[in-house]
């Protein structure tokens, strides 16, 4: 079946567009296009936006914000956002990487989507059109417009730890993605812990039992242990070509511990 493309100059256009029968949004196409090549019929028609905000990327004032259409090359090579790089280099190999949108990500089902997992642990805000949300209730819907852009709080300096767990070194598809955000006070007492899982459901998922189990303890192996103990609470891992629910829930607080240790 033959796909049409339509391009539009501004987001809001494009917005309008995507409301007929058949059509999807094309960012990067490492989600659509794989679908149209496997045989998906359900969208006739392309619908791409050049809005040149949707390729910016600004940091000022502790904050940064990054338009939906920067790919994950251009987040990994940016100097102001070497917290991410690990996260950004993590998803596919160099042509996936240099294809693959921030926005795009977002929707990428498990196991993959390992940046928004990232974004989940920064407590991200996403931006469609004129409307912001929290990426956690974002993430519960993925719907509501053209993803424009997701924005952050920097975290403190080395508060911000990324893992990706594979089986094929170093850009295979995931076991397990984790992200943490541990800020930690001056006699070394953990203050605050925000932490992130990716292919523990059916999209990426915080650990609160987790982050609950971390406050008021210290970032040793016997401080970390009541958290690693409850850090498969609430998940729903897949079972699938790449491991068994029963092996990533065993595994999960290994790497917990390593990500968190590290």
């Amino acid at each position: 079946m033959p796909l049409a493309l339509q391009t539009f100059s501004t987001v809001a256009d494009a917005n309008a567009a995507l409301k007929a029968a058949g059509t999807r949004y094309l960012g990067g196409g490492t989600l659509v296009v794989r679908a149209a090549n496997e045989g998906d019929l359900s969208f006739s028609t392309y619908v791409r936006a050049t809005d040149p905000a949707l390729g910016r990327i600004e940091i000022s004032g502790g904050k940064a914000k990054i338009g939906a259409s920067i790919t994950m090359a251009q987040v990994a090579r940016h100097p102001q956002l070497a917290i991410l790089a690990a996260a950004a280099r993590a998803v596919g190999g160099p042509a996936v990487n240099n294809m693959a949108t921030v926005g795009g990500n977002l929707f990428a089902p498990a196991p993959y989507g390992d940046f928004a997992v990232a974004l989940l642990a920064l407590d991200a805000t996403v931006h469609t059109g004129d409307t912001a949300v929290p990426i956690d209730g974002f993430l519960e819907r993925r719907g509501g417009g053209i993803v424009t852009a997701v924005s952050f709080a920097l975290p403190p300096e080395k508060s911000f730890r990324f893992l990706k767990v594979s089986r094929v070194k170093p850009k295979g598809i995931s076991v397990l993605s984790l992200a943490a955000v541990v800020e930690e006070g001056a006699d070394n007492t953990i203050t605050s812990a925000r932490i992130a899982l990716g292919c523990m459901a059916d999209r990426p998922m915080r650990a609160r039992a987790a982050e609950k189990a971390l406050v008021g303890r210290k970032r040793t192996e016997d401080g970390i242990a009541p958290a690693l103990a409850v850090a498969a609470q609430g998940t729903s891992p897949a079972t699938d070509a790449v491991a068994s629910a029963w092996y990533r829930s065993e595994v999960l607080p290994v790497h917990l511990g390593r990500l968190l240790l590290g």
